[in-house]
């Protein structure tokens, strides 16, 4: 069987897009939900970071906010920028690093889920996008962070799967993730996709590597950043009447809010 070429999946946004897309509006939903039970602010400036393919972007400015986003890669903004212009929405868009969000203005909530966080590599550089974003929320704005912690006793390959249609589109997506090397705080991460599209298929693969967190790691993190202080954890279901705790999560989704100047 021929290898599958390497190319990284933020270079194919519809694709991309497709797979994580089914729960935009549930999420728009959520953030919104979050804003009235626990915000202090009530201006609608919403903040992205590594904004991606632009599905909540296009969500939130559907739901009357002004929204920045924010994110590294060309690809996912321009098609961003294309889903905005097709529904006749604006919004701001920035190219630049998640870490350092070299950005003006001040927002009432930021928002980074489906484990994006997880791509700054070193403590480092999520404790400068912890400070970045305390930074440019104003004191009672939320940032509602999601990503997967890691149990480091599990030595099990990790997987999931979806399979999305579209018209004559089909997306078959299957993400693996290896046991997580506990020295290093790493997690070698694949995806695999198989398109099918108008009866052609093709295939392609992307590798990456993680951050792994803990919530004892969650927590020392957090206290790096004494403005942002935790008041929910969820999970990624979405729903605004149940909460967890770090300690019983795996999918976690902290609701952070900026404390008064």
């Amino acid at each position: 069987m021929p290898e599958r070429p390497e190319i990284d999946w933020y270079d194919t946004p519809r694709y991309y897009d497709l797979v994580f897309d089914e729960d935009t509006p549930l999420e728009g939903h959520f953030l919104e939900a979050m804003v009235e039970r626990h915000g202090r602010s009530r201006g609608r400036r919403a903040l992205e970071p590594a904004c991606g393919s632009g599905r909540l972007v296009v969500e939130l400015a559907r739901r009357g906010w002004r929204v920045t986003g924010n994110d590294l890669s060309r690809p996912m903004l321009d098609y961003a920028r294309a889903r905005l212009r097709e529904e006749g929405l604006s919004a701001r868009l920035v190219h630049g690093d998640m870490a350092e969000l070299e950005l003006a203005g001040r927002f009432d909530l930021a928002h980074c889920l489906v484990s994006t966080f997880k791509y700054l590599l070193s403590e480092r550089a999520a404790t400068r996008h912890l400070e970045r974003v305390a930074d440019l929320l104003v004191p009672g704005g939320l940032y509602c962070l999601g990503f997967h912690l890691t149990d480091y006793d599990n030595l099990r390959f990790d997987r999931e799967r979806w399979v999305v249609d579209e018209g004559d589109t089909r997306v078959v997506c299957n993400i693996q993730a290896w046991p997580a090397d506990p020295g290093r705080r790493r997690e070698r991460m694949r995806s695999r996709m198989r398109i099918t599209e108008a009866g052609r298929v093709h295939e392609q693969e992307t590798h990456w590597w993680f951050r792994t967190w803990d919530a004892r790691q969650v927590r020392r993190l957090l206290r790096r950043e004494p403005r942002l202080e935790l008041v929910a954890v969820h999970d990624f279901r979405y729903d605004p009447e149940v909460e967890i705790t770090l300690e019983e999560g795996f999918d976690v989704l902290l609701v952070l809010r900026r404390r008064p100047d």
